[in-house]
C-alpha cells in the first residue's frame, strides 16, 4: 500500500517517484491540494480535462521550470504550462497523470528602455497590471484583450491573442520582439532579438507564438512598446434595427477609409443580456450596437466622419460626453463574457472572416440558427472580421446538437474565405476541424514540427492536433 492508502501499481508507483523528484527539487513549490489539482482541469471554456492531475508547480523563476521540464522528460510526464487559466479552447487544461506548470508567480517587469520601444517581461505578468507599469515611461503595449484585467502576457503570447484594438494595432504577434523559451528537456533558449529588424535564420519567435504550449514553455518575452498616444480618444455607439444592418454600417466605416482603434458590434441578445447583467436601462427590442472609439491627434473629426457614415447606414449614434463615460460605453462590450455565463454554460467561439463578409457571415449565423432551433448571441471585433458565437446551454457537457450547430458556423467561416480561430487558438475544443482548413499536407508537414520541439510527446500532449 502507498502512504495514503491506495493499492500500489507500477502506475502508481511512478507517479510517486515522480512527485518524489519533484518535491526534492522545488520543495513548496509543488502543489497537491485537491482544490489546486481541481481548478487547473478546466479553464473559461467552461471544458474540463478528465482524470486527476499529478501535481501543480508553481514556477518562481527559469531555473524551476528547467527542472520541472528535466525530471517530466527523465520520467516521461506530461507537463501543461499554464497562465492564469482565462483561455477559452481548453488549451491550458491539465488532466490525469499530468503536471500543470504555473508560471503565474513569474510576474515580474525585468527591464524598460522607452528609447528603444521595448520591454523585458516574465510570462506571468497580467497584461492590464503590465501597461499601469509601463504608463509612467509614456510607452504602453498594444495588444487589449477583453480578459486584460486577468490574463496574463504568457497566455496571450500562447495563444496568440487578439482583442479590441486589432485593427489598428495589430496582435500579439505585431508585438512581440522575442521570447525565452525552456525545451521539453530543459534547455533554455533566447529566440528574436532586440532590434525592430532582425531576419536571421528561421523566425522560430514567431512559430512560438500561438503553439499553445506545445513546443516549449515560454519563460520571458522581448515586448515591442509603442508611445503612448497623443490627442483625445472619441467614443460613440450607433444603435441599428437588426445585426445585419450594424454588420453593414461596420464594413461601411471599413471602406470610408477611417480607421478607428477600436470598433465592436454586439447583436441584440448580446446587448440584452449585458444591460440586464449591470442593471442598464433596457435597449429597444432587436437592436444590435456598434460601438466604435477613435484616438490620436485628429480623433474628434475621424469620429465625426464615421458618424456620417453610420447616420448614412441607418445607425442612431450617441457620443461619450467625456472619457469616463467612454469607459462606461466599452465596458459594456467587456462584460459579455459575464454576461454570457449569467445565462447558463457557455461554449464562446471564435471564428474569423475578411471584413467585407461580415454581413454574409451574420446571415450564415442566422440560418444555423433555423436550422438547429437554436439561439446563437453573436459579438464581433468588427473592426477586423472576428466573430464570436455563444453558445448557451444547461449542464457541464456540451450537448451533441451545439456541436453540429457550432460545426456548421465554422463551414460557414471557411467558406467565406476565413478560419477556425481568430486568437483563441485550437485546444482541444476544435483540433477535429484543424485538418480540414489546414488540409491534410500542412496539417502532417505541424505535427513534425512540434515532434522536432518535443520528440517524446509531453508538452501539452492532445492539444491542438488530435491524436
Amino acid at each position: 500500500m502507498s502512504a495514503d492508502g491506495a493499492a500500489a501499481t507500477p502506475a502508481r508507483d511512478a507517479a510517486d517517484a515522480t512527485l518524489a523528484l519533484l518535491r526534492a527539487e522545488l520543495g513548496d513549490r509543488v502543489d497537491t491540494s485537491p482544490d489546486s489539482l481541481a481548478a487547473v482541469r478546466a479553464d473559461k471554456s467552461g471544458h474540463a480535462s478528465g482524470g486527476t492531475p499529478l501535481a501543480v508547480v508553481h514556477a518562481a523563476s527559469v531555473s524551476d521550470v528547467q527542472a520541472v521540464m528535466r525530471i517530466a522528460t527523465a520520467t516521461r510526464t506530461p507537463v501543461v504550462p499554464r497562465g492564469a487559466g482565462t483561455g477559452l479552447a481548453g488549451g491550458a487544461n491539465t488532466g490525469g497523470g499530468e503536471i500543470a506548470l504555473s508560471l503565474r508567480g513569474m510576474d515580474r517587469l525585468l527591464e524598460v528602455r522607452p528609447d528603444d520601444l521595448l520591454a523585458v517581461v516574465e510570462p506571468g505578468i497580467v497584461n492590464a497590471e503590465l501597461n499601469a507599469l509601463l504608463e509612467s515611461h509614456e510607452v504602453w503595449w498594444a495588444p487589449d484583450p477583453a480578459s486584460r484585467a486577468i490574463s496574463t502576457v504568457g497566455g496571450n503570447i500562447a495563444t496568440g491573442a487578439g482583442g479590441l484594438l486589432c485593427a489598428k494595432y495589430g496582435v500579439v504577434r505585431d508585438a512581440v520582439l522575442g521570447v525565452d523559451l525552456v525545451l521539453a528537456d530543459g534547455r533554455l533558449m533566447h529566440l528574436g532579438h532586440r532590434s525592430v529588424k532582425g531576419v536571421t535564420g528561421l523566425d522560430l519567435t514567431s512559430l512560438v507564438i500561438g503553439s499553445e504550449g506545445t513546443l516549449g514553455v515560454v519563460v520571458g518575452a522581448t515586448l515591442k512598446l509603442r508611445r503612448l498616444v497623443e490627442g483625445e480618444r472619441v467614443t460613440l455607439t450607433a444603435l441599428f434595427d437588426g445585426v445585419r444592418a450594424a454588420a453593414v454600417a461596420s464594413a461601411a466605416v471599413t471602406a470610408s477609409g477611417v480607421q478607428p482603434a477600436i470598433m465592436e458590434l454586439m447583436d441584440a441578445r448580446c446587448l440584452a443580456a449585458v444591460h440586464r447583467l449591470l442593471s442598464l436601462p433596457e435597449p429597444p427590442p432587436g437592436a444590435a450596437q456598434l460601438t466604435i472609439q477613435t484616438d490620436g491627434p485628429v480623433a474628434a473629426a475621424e469620429a465625426r466622419t464615421i458618424a456620417e457614415v453610420l447616420t448614412a447606414a441607418g445607425g442612431t449614434v450617441s457620443v461619450a460626453a467625456d472619457d469616463a463615460e467612454g469607459e462606461e460605453l466599452l465596458a459594456v462590450r467587456r462584460s459579455m463574457h459575464a454576461a454570457m455565463e449569467s445565462l447558463g454554460t457557455t461554449l464562446i467561439e471564435d471564428v474569423s472572416v475578411p471584413r467585407s463578409a461580415l454581413p454574409a457571415m451574420f446571415d450564415e449565423i442566422a440560418r444555423i440558427e433555423r436550422k438547429y432551433g437554436l439561439v446563437i448571441p453573436t459579438v464581433a471585433h468588427s473592426g477586423d472580421g472576428n466573430l464570436h458565437p455563444n453558445f448557451v446551454f444547461d449542464g457541464p457537457d456540451v450537448p451533441p446538437i451545439v456541436w453540429e450547430a457550432a460545426e456548421a458556423v465554422f463551414r460557414a467561416a471557411l467558406a467565406l474565405g476565413g478560419t477556425l480561430t481568430g486568437e483563441h487558438g485550437i485546444g482541444v475544443l476544435k483540433r477535429r476541424w484543424l485538418a480540414d482548413e489546414l488540409g491534410d499536407d500542412q496539417w502532417q508537414l505541424q505535427r513534425e514540427i512540434a515532434r522536432v520541439f518535443d520528440p517524446l510527446g509531453i508538452l501539452n500532449p492532445g492539444k491542438v492536433f488530435a491524436a
